[in-house]
C-alpha cells in the first residue's frame, strides 16, 4: 500500500476539480491545469476532495499510484499558491537582466546569453545576481530554471556559476605549492 497514494487530495474553496474524456481539470484563482489520467489509476471526486486509487491489482497501478497523487496535489497546490524558484548568480562580472519576455545573461562568455521565457511563466530579477522564477505549473517551473542553471554550472574551485538559493555547492582545494 502507498502510504502517499492513500491521503485524500484536499481541494480548497475557490477550486474546483472535474474529470472529463481522460483528463482531471483543476481550475482556481491563478489559472487552469490539466493531467491526463493512466487508465491503471481510477480518479474520483468526492465533496472537496480528490481521491486517487490503482484501478486493477497489477504491479504497474501499485507503481503509479503514488506519483499519480502527487502529480493531482501539485495541480491543486499550483492554481492556488504557484510555484517558485530562485536562482542565485556567482562570479565576477556576472549578471542577469529581465527584459520583457527575454532575460540576459552575462555569464563570462565574449557574448550574451539571452534566453526566452516559455509561455506560463514569469521570471523575475530583484537585483542583477538573483533570479526568481515563477509559474503554476512545477514540471515547467523547474525545467526553465534547470535550463537556466545549465548555462555555467557552479565550479566546486570558486563556486563561480549558477546555483539554486539553498544549493550546497563541494568546495574543493586548488594546487598547492
Amino acid at each position: 500500500m502507498s502510504r502517499i497514494g492513500k491521503r485524500p487530495v484536499a481541494i480548497p474553496s475557490g477550486v474546483s476539480a472535474e474529470i472529463a474524456n481522460g483528463t482531471l481539470t483543476v481550475k482556481g484563482p491563478k489559472g487552469t491545469l490539466t493531467l491526463s489520467m493512466r487508465d491503471e489509476i481510477s480518479y474520483t471526486v468526492e465533496g472537496n476532495t480528490i481521491l486517487v486509487r490503482p484501478a486493477n491489482d497489477s504491479k504497474q497501478a501499485r507503481a503509479f499510484w503514488g506519483m499519480q497523487r502527487t502529480l493531482v496535489d501539485n495541480l491543486v497546490t499550483g492554481v492556488t499558491q504557484g510555484y517558485t524558484k530562485v536562482l542565485e548568480i556567482t562570479g565576477v562580472g556576472y549578471r542577469a537582466n529581465s527584459q520583457g519576455k527575454n532575460l540576459k545573461l552575462q555569464l563570462g562568455y565574449s557574448h550574451d546569453v539571452d534566453f526566452a521565457v516559455p509561455e506560463g511563466i514569469e521570471i523575475k530579477t530583484p537585483d542583477n545576481t538573483t533570479i526568481e522564477i515563477s509559474g503554476i505549473d512545477k514540471q515547467k517551473v523547474g525545467q526553465v530554471a534547470a535550463e537556466i542553471r545549465r548555462w555555467r554550472k557552479p565550479e566546486p574551485y570558486k563556486g563561480k556559476g549558477i546555483k539554486y538559493r539553498g544549493e550546497y555547492i563541494f568546495r574543493k582545494e586548488g594546487k598547492k605549492k
